[in-house]
């Protein structure tokens, strides 16, 4: 098995600050540039787990780096370029805080919590009726509170303009982008035979432009169902077949583990490891429709050091 990129301690030309995430590590270039390397780290339940993946790192970064210039004309983003397989380059923002959630399915958290009993999810009501899997009459707005550790926390669209976590107007626009691109993403995944069920946006502003930031439409912050079959699953009520790193979610908890204090995650085998990064290669071929080319293990800190600084070099 390949060795993974666990974590990543680069000193890059004119690099100012690094900030290690749960999965990407982010560095400051100056005072208007961030290089993010998409590590091969695996988080659940807002934990990281003790092994990485190979190839997940590629993945995420080069899903994100395709969806982000698909819809570069429908909404503005960050990136200025993707150098190497696990980084992309773009502009520093101030990041909003929150995360813009939005969900076409009852599915994941939204479907914990509808069958818990309740009917209103960040002030969103929920009809009555409903079943696991089933598309909601049209998409609701979801958002979280961004934690810089630990969960994070649903918020209502009220909450979050009555506590000024971000003011109505510049609100307003969030929803408008969150919905715009949903849309898109929806529309792209239909032409690859798959169902954009639910994801998550995060927006920052530079200057006087609000962009989308960091990844989109990946298996850490999306779930895919395969269009093929749905409706018949279904009218049987069997599960869905599902690409999203939900598996990873539900292997968690048949071994007892939901993030909460005092758990234990379960042990993480060679061949567990291997199935999460072929599910990770499936998701990246279905996705994009390209194969996927690994990229060399063999040195990835000297390769991504290279191709970054050659693309910093370019851009100054």
């Amino acid at each position: 098995m390949s060795e993974a990129l666990s974590r990543s301690d680069f000193r890059f030309s004119n690099q100012t600050a690094v900030y290690h995430g749960k999965v990407r590590d982010v560095y400051s270039i100056g005072e208007e540039l961030l290089v993010m390397v998409a590590s091969d780290r695996i988080s659940a339940f807002d934990v990281i787990l003790p092994r990485a993946i190979p190839y997940k790192g590629q993945v995420l970064n080069q899903i994100a780096s395709h969806m982000l210039d698909a819809t570069a004309s429908v909404v503005p983003n960050w990136k200025l370029s993707s150098p190497d397989p696990n980084v992309t380059i773009g502009w520093r923002c101030e990041p909003f805080r929150v995360e813009m959630v939005i969900r076409g399915y009852l599915t994941g958290h939204a479907w914990r919590t509808y069958s818990s009993g309740k009917r209103e999810l960040c002030g969103v009501a929920l009809p009555e009726g409903l079943r696991e899997h089933d598309p909601l009459p049209e998409p609701i707005i979801t958002p979280t509170t961004k934690a810089t550790e630990g969960h994070d926390e649903d918020i209502s669209r009220e909450e979050i303009i009555a506590r000024n976590i971000v003011s109505a107007a510049d609100y307003a626009v969030l929803e408008e982008y969150t919905r715009k691109l949903f849309a898109e993403g929806s529309r792209m995944a239909r032409e690859r035979g798959l169902i954009l069920v639910d994801t998550k946006y995060e927006f920052g502003r530079r200057k006087d432009t609000i962009l989308l930031m960091d990844e989109i439409h990946t298996p850490d912050s999306s779930r895919y169902f395969y269009a093929d079959g749905y409706e018949e699953r279904q009218w049987r009520g069997e599960a869905q077949r599902q690409l999203s790193k939900e598996f990873v979610r539900e292997w968690l908890m048949a071994g007892g583990f939901m993030g909460k204090e005092g758990q234990t995650i379960p042990t993480m085998d060679d061949a567990f490891v291997q199935q999460i990064s072929s599910r990770y290669i499936e998701l990246y071929e279905q996705v994009t429709g390209k194969p996927f080319e690994k990229g060399d293990y063999s040195d990835i800190s000297g390769r991504i050091t290279a191709h970054v600084e050659e693309s910093l070099s370019r851009l100054h």
